[in-house]
């Protein structure tokens, strides 16, 4: 459980305060660097539902036709070319002033780690598309490296067992780290203030930090430009775009520090 934040008139200095923020980030803070979410109007999987397909764990491993198309999709995907916005840098800033407990996010594309959010900061809930590991003998090896392998294997197997490649994103059908579930659970429980940034908090396991928090006694700011399930419980709703509304409020959480 958190403990209470300084009293009023405390000396101590404000970098040497306890961190009071955790911050929740969906598909929607890396849309501005060109990233398409995957449920909005816009969506992967709106515009081409059989897309949910190739992330399917069981079709994955079952079917070499899936791999092939999962792989091209990977190969093509935005996230290679993609850069931090505004709105992965103020939580850098957030990190750096000594406020930040976590950024507890459910993308893959490594965005808050190229802004500069130290890597013990980035909680990847949903995995890294940085790496690939093989599902018998996991071994692991960069996902560029396994790309660079597609124009002659199209499917290609682990170099040291040959076993099925899959990259570090957690399909439907697998189960989320523990560690990071875990790390997660601690750092929503702990916060004063959670913000759940660009994400409809309809995917479960990671929309019940939510509650959870809430329910610990933290304040709820959610950012998003659409209804969210969760809307009724916060203290706080911003549909500003994204980079944009989270800079405003980091300069208005380290004003108060």
């Amino acid at each position: 459980m958190r403990d209470d934040p300084d009293p009023a008139g405390s000396t101590v200095p404000h970098d040497a305060r306890p961190p009071t923020v955790t911050v929740l980030t969906g598909a929607g803070i890396s849309t501005a660097s060109g990233i398409p979410d995957f449920r909005g109007p816009q969506g992967v999987w709106t515009q081409d539902p059989d897309a949910a397909t190739l992330l399917e764990i069981d079709a994955y491993v079952r079917d070499p036709h899936v791999r092939e198309r999962g792989w091209r999709m990977w190969a093509e995907h935005p996230v290679w070319h993609a850069r931090p916005t505004a709105a992965h840098r103020a939580l850098v800033e957030l990190e750096r002033a000594g406020a930040l407990i976590a950024v507890l996010t459910q993308n893959f594309d490594g965005l808050h780690q190229a802004a500069g959010s130290a890597p013990d900061v980035v909680v990847e809930l949903h995995g890294t598309l940085a790496t690939t590991s093989c599902l018998r003998c996991g071994a692991t090896t960069s996902t560029r490296d396994v790309l660079a392998r597609l124009p002659v294997e199209p499917d290609p197997a682990c170099t040291a067992c040959g076993g099925v490649l899959k990259p570090d994103v957690v399909y439907f059908g697998e189960r989320l780290p523990d560690d990071a579930v875990e790390r997660a659970v601690a750092a929503a429980t702990d916060a004063h203030t959670l913000v759940a940034v660009g994400t409809t908090l309809t995917v479960h396991p990671v929309a019940g930090l939510v509650p959870l928090a809430v329910e610990s006694g933290a304040r709820l700011v959610v950012v998003n430009a659409e209804p969210t399930a969760y809307d009724h419980l916060a203290d706080e709703v911003v549909r500003d775009p994204i980079e944009e509304a989270l800079p405003a409020l980091v300069a208005d959480v380290l004003a108060a520090r």
